[in-house]
């Protein structure tokens, strides 16, 4: 099973950008998918984006689509979300999510699909 391990977060005013990394220990990142979940205060954990084991294949949230990006270095074992144009809503703990069946499975079942789970990096957002 896959360590994960996330970093990057912080405080941020509305409309900046921030980049958050996921570095992967083992020697079978590339079989999972990759995704990123995030949890605000109060609230359920929310599927934010995926990424195939290839990186061919991405899907986001109707909520971030267009101003967060999602990528993957198979050769660095890590994954990336972009965030851009960010909104005090985004504020939330953003977790890094592996998942041996289909990334899409991440969009469609959510957490219950998850292998495994990073600890969880802050973004805060300020208007």
């Amino acid at each position: 099973q896959l360590r994960l391990v996330e970093s990057g977060g912080g405080l941020v005013q509305a409309g900046g950008s921030l980049r958050l990394s996921c570095a992967a220990s083992g020697r079978t990142f590339k079989s999972y998918a990759m995704g990123w979940f995030r949890q605000a205060p109060g609230k359920e954990r929310e599927f934010v984006a995926a990424i195939s084991w290839s990186g061919d294949n991405t899907y986001y949230a109707d909520s971030v689509k267009g101003r967060f990006f999602v990528s993957r270095d198979n050769a660095k074992n890590t994954v990336y979300l972009d965030m851009n144009s960010l909104k005090p809503e985004d504020t939330a703990v953003y977790y890094c999510a592996a998942d041996l069946d289909r990334a899409f499975d991440m969009v469609v079942v959510g957490t219950r699909t998850v292998d495994a789970w990073g600890q969880g990096t802050l973004v805060t957002v300020s208007s």
